[in-house]
């Protein structure tokens, strides 16, 4: 019980984090030659309105934003941060914990550890793309980086880390691959080169062919779910931008930590 208290507070803080990464990449990604750049881990909070530096008082995750009603405290204006990500992060640092899919020995707790980092950088990638339809290469190549060193690594402490690396690399040449087919075949009109990257990360993540196929059916299907009911109500038409990242993200987490068993059934059924 104690282990999962641990794990909500954690959520909650890294969702404030979350917040703040994203309003800071986007600043630097657009600051003028006059503006200085900020840093993603060090400094203080301010309000991205006024500017004003925020007291600790203000940054409470959930809390600060409901008892101040959405609402700077100093210049009243809407605060841009969404506490639904310090519940989202919270919720899914919960759900990656019971439903982790391995024992928790000395290697899988490292594992998880870093799966945490991941999935972190992954719900600051999801925020960024739904709010400008971008994946900022910022939080992708370093995401890229240390997925390729976790996979490096698994060959020199793990009994089965060799095939793990393998089943791993296959998985980013399926994840990234068809996507970058597909950017070339479309010119960069069906999907973004973010995406070909963000596919690759992911693919490397969920560890597999199998696994990562299963990630590319179940983010178009989560797709198609939320667009055709737009297109039908009028609400989007053709032409209308849907970030697919998000969707993809959200495969990947299933995958991640349902996959074994979604395989499992699939095969059971292909056999049959």
């Amino acid at each position: 019980m104690l282990m999962i208290i641990v794990i909500i507070v954690l959520g909650f803080c890294i969702g404030s984090f979350i917040n703040a990464l994203v309003w800071r990449t986007k600043h630097n990604l657009n600051r003028t030659k006059s503006q200085p750049k900020l840093s993603i881990i060090n400094g203080r909070s301010i309000c991205s309105n006024c500017g004003h530096q925020l007291a600790a008082r203000d940054l409470v995750p959930v809390l600060s934003w409901l008892s101040l009603r959405g609402k700077c405290r100093y210049c009243k204006q809407k605060i841009e941060d969404s506490p639904l990500v310090e519940l989202l992060t919270a919720g899914l640092f919960l759900l990656s914990y019971l439903y982790w899919p391995e024992n928790f020995s000395a290697t899988q707790a490292i594992l998880f550890g870093l799966w945490l980092v991941f999935l972190t950088g992954l719900i600051a990638l999801a925020v960024y793309d739904l709010r400008w339809y971008i994946l900022p290469n910022s939080i992708i190549y370093p995401l890229l980086g240390l997925a390729a060193l976790q996979t490096a690594a698994l060959v020199f402490v793990d009994s089965f880390g060799f095939s793990s690396a393998k089943e791993a690399l296959l998985g980013l040449a399926i994840g990234g691959g068809l996507f970058y087919i597909l950017f070339q075949l479309s010119k960069g009109q069906w999907i973004g080169g973010g995406d070909v990257k963000l596919g690759a990360l992911l693919g490397l993540l969920v560890g597999g062919p199998l696994a990562s196929f299963f990630m590319l059916f179940l983010a178009s299907l989560l797709g198609s779910v939320v667009a055709v009911p737009l297109l039908l109500s009028g609400r989007a038409e053709k032409k209308t931008r849907l970030p697919f990242g998000p969707f993809l993200i959200i495969a990947a987490i299933v995958i991640k930590l349902f996959g074994a068993s979604i395989i499992s059934w699939y095969k059971q059924k292909i056999l049959l």
